[in-house]
Parts: C-alpha cells; structure tokens; sequence
C-alpha cells in the first residue's frame, strides 16, 4: 500500500482538492459535501473507518474529516493510524476541529468553514421533511397494494419512492432500508432491543435480512485470526467480503495478498503460493517470494479454492498446522503469521466427498464458514445495488437513473450472473441511453 507519499505528492495534486468524508451519518455527508463541492472540493465518503482507508488505498487525498464515531473502528487509535501513515494529510476530527495536530492543508479554513455550515445544519435536523414522506408513502402502498413484509414489500416500495420524486437515488437507496424496518416488519422495535442492528460491510450494499445476517458474522470473525471460507455462486461479491474481512480486523494495515487458484497453471501454483530458489526448476532464473511470504502478518486471500490440486492440498494444510512453509529448492523453513481467507462457487464438502478436495484440508479452512445468498434470494437489495453501481459508473460518465418500467424489469429477472451480471446490465444501459439522463425499460438488455 502506498503510505510513504511526500508531501510534494500531495501538493501536486492540489488542484484536486480531494477530502475524505468517513461518517456513518448519510445526512452529515451529505450536508458536508455539499458545502465543499460549492468550494470545488473533490469529496469521497465512507461510511466507517475500514471504508475511508480503502479510499485512501485507492487514493491519496489532502484531507479527512472524521466523525466523532465510527461504526466499526475506536476514532481514537484510527487517528492515530491514519498520522502515521499519511503524515502529510491533513485530518479534522469533529470532535476537535482546530486544536487537532498534525498538518495543515492550504485550503483548511475551507474544510473548517464547511464543518461548521454541516454541523449548523446537521442540528436543525434537515433529514426529517424526506424520511416522513416516505413513512407516507410506505403506508400507501401497503395500503393500496396489500403489500407484507417481504422481498417485494421493499421493492415496490423503492420503485413508488423513486416514482414520486420524494428523494434523489442516493437517498431512497439510504431511507428504504429504514423505513422498510419501521412500516413493514411489525416486531422489528422488539428485535432491535435485544440484538443491534448490523452494519454494512465496507463496499457492499445490501439490507436484506441474509445480507444483514452476513454482515454480523463477518464483523464477529473479523478482530480474530480464524481461516474463513466464503461459499457463494459466481458473481456474488466474495472478493469483497474476503477484503471486509481484512479491512475489520487488527491486519488492516499489513499486506493484503489475492492468489486465483484456477487462475495459475498448476505446475506453476506450488512455486507462486510457497516461492522458490534460483535455479529451482527450469526458468527459475532468480530467487521469488511466495505469496504466502508476501501476506506476512497480513491476510492472505485464496480464491477458487477448490481449483487447488490435491498434491498441493498437503502442503497448503502441513503450512495451516505449522505456520512454516518451505520455498521450491529449499530445505530451509520460513515461519509466517498470515491469517487465511478462502473462497469457492463450488460446494466444497461434495468436492470432499468425492475425494478431490481433501477433508482434513477442508476442516482447516472452514473454521468460520460464512455464504452469501445469490441476488435471486434478496430481490430488495436489487435496486439498492442499481443505485450504488450507477453511481460508480458515474465517476466517469454522467450519473444516470432508472425509469419505473428499467427498475421494474431489474425486479423481475432472475440473475443467474447475480451482482457481476447486474453491473453489466447497467453500464450496457447506461451507453444506450447516450445523453438522456434516464435508463429506459427497453435499454436493459439481458
């Protein structure tokens, strides 16, 4: 990750003028961005403290400004993390505003004039006008509809909102949820007195009970060192989960390795996973690190694990029981401190019985098994993750929107390619519409 930026690299860039916004209040950010895109700031929120550092891992930006509480992290010790590894970023916490130390961006009585019209503003409580007609609106369409609580309860209700022009699409996809809660699930007051909702993970969008539930196990493994094994269908986000994991746990700030096993010639994965000496075998002109080497004191993140051949499936769990590995033309051993994120599409205890994938292994990396539910089996979080997607594809086109009969017809297909055929659709509608603002009912091609 690149930490070590100089200060000449953050001014070159000055012009940019990218702050990070990391609350998990939608209606602050939204206030705060506000004033600072007026002032021409280039604004990225996040909703956490694991979100705003995969931000600042994508880019580097002049400035942070920091909630007085973060979701998933203790402000104080992320403070801290963020000084030391972006020392020339300038970070204003709410809580303390001027007295922070640390350093200055050219343009802070900006930030700082700005944080003051957000918090101004956040105190008058300018959220509620947009929430209630929504309440509104739920009622009438359980009213009119007969619609109960369920998967098209949320859905309709997201396409009326959309339809009636209460709220932009940034925040019926931030309400629904919400009102889905208090309107359509009777008992939800008497559930949230005995378990905290869960919060989202970082970059992944979904309200659905599966996704809620997935969320809180995720948040529960996260702070320890267990393997964990992601199963879910092509295209449901494993990659994502596998990096929440890491973003949420005390690695956050080591390496983060991905190795594809069906990605990699299997005479070739042994040397990739483990490293190897100069002259190991044919081609072996230098020595290399393994990737396993690489993720030390980090995670490391096995996807299509399946894939993994069954002579290399011994070695993978000899390395899981003694935290050592031996690199290729080696007899010397290297002990490690990596923990292990795996993934499959594929149902790994048949693999198991059908003696492809061996059984001990599959113990050893399925300590915490967690799955994700394809797209088919929560079609309220369809167009939350419409509005998310079309918002990415709008950092480099115009954002656009769906018409009621496009939202309708999200609604209806099925999704065999789930999230990954979903962002497909999109940006195929997002080219037919060409200029016009709104996806058409006929631009969504399946």
């Amino acid at each position: 990750m690149g930490y070590g930026l100089g200060r000449a690299s953050v001014e070159s860039k000055a012009a940019v003028r990218t702050v990070v916004l990391a609350s998990a209040d939608t209606h602050f950010r939204r206030v705060l961005r506000r004033e600072l895109t007026a002032m021409r700031w280039h604004v990225r929120e996040a909703c956490g403290g694991a979100e705003a550092m995969e931000q600042l891992e994508a880019e580097t930006a002049e400035a942070m400004v920091l909630d007085s509480v973060l979701p998933d992290l203790e402000v104080g010790e992320f403070a801290m993390q963020m000084r030391s590894q972006y020392p020339v970023m300038d970070l204003l916490r709410v809580d303390a505003g001027a007295e922070e130390a640390g350093a200055r961006s050219p343009r802070r009585n900006e930030l700082l004039h700005a944080l003051r019209q957000a918090q101004l503003d956040a105190s008058g409580g300018g959220a509620g006008e947009c929430e209630s007609s929504m309440v509104d609106v739920a009622k009438q369409v359980r009213t009119r509809r007969g619609v109960s609580a369920g998967k098209s309860g949320a859905a309709e209700l997201t396409v009326v909102v959309r339809e009636t022009g209460l709220c932009g699409a940034e925040e019926t996809a931030a309400k629904v949820p919400a009102v889905q809660a208090s309107i359509f699930d009777e008992d939800w007051g008497d559930r949230r007195t005995t378990r905290a909702r869960p919060l989202p993970l970082p970059n992944m969008v979904g309200e659905s009970p599966a996704m809620l539930e997935l969320a809180r196990l995720v948040r529960l493994v996260a702070p320890r060192s267990t393997s964990v094994l992601i199963e879910g269908e092509t295209g449901t986000g494993k990659e994502l989960v596998a990096k929440a994991v890491h973003l949420l746990s005390a690695r956050a700030s080591k390496p983060y390795v991905v190795l594809n096993c069906a990605a990699i010639p299997e005479t070739l994965l042994e040397a990739e996973l483990f490293g190897h000496t100069r002259g190991a075998f044919t081609g072996a002109v230098q020595s290399r690190t393994g990737r396993i080497e690489a993720a030390n004191g980090g995670t490391l993140f096995l996807d299509e694990i399946g894939e993994m051949p069954l002579a290399l499936q011994a070695k993978m769990l000899r390395f899981l029981e003694s935290g050592e590995l031996q690199r290729v033309g080696d007899n010397e051993t290297v002990r490690v401190d990596v923990r292990i994120v795996s993934a499959t599409h594929q149902h790994l205890r048949q693999l198991t019985a059908d003696r492809t994938f061996r059984l001990d292994l599959y113990h050893r990396l399925a300590v915490f098994p967690v799955f994700i539910p394809p797209v088919r089996e929560r079609v309220e979080d369809v167009l939350p993750l419409a509005t998310h997607l079309l918002g990415k594809l709008g950092e480099e086109m115009p954002v656009k929107r769906l018409s009621a009969g496009a939202a309708r017809k999200l609604l209806e297909h099925d999704w065999p390619g789930n999230v990954r055929e979903l962002a497909h659709v999109l940006e195929r509608g997002t080219i037919l519409a060409e200029d016009r603002q709104e996806i058409a009912c006929d631009e969504i091609w399946f």
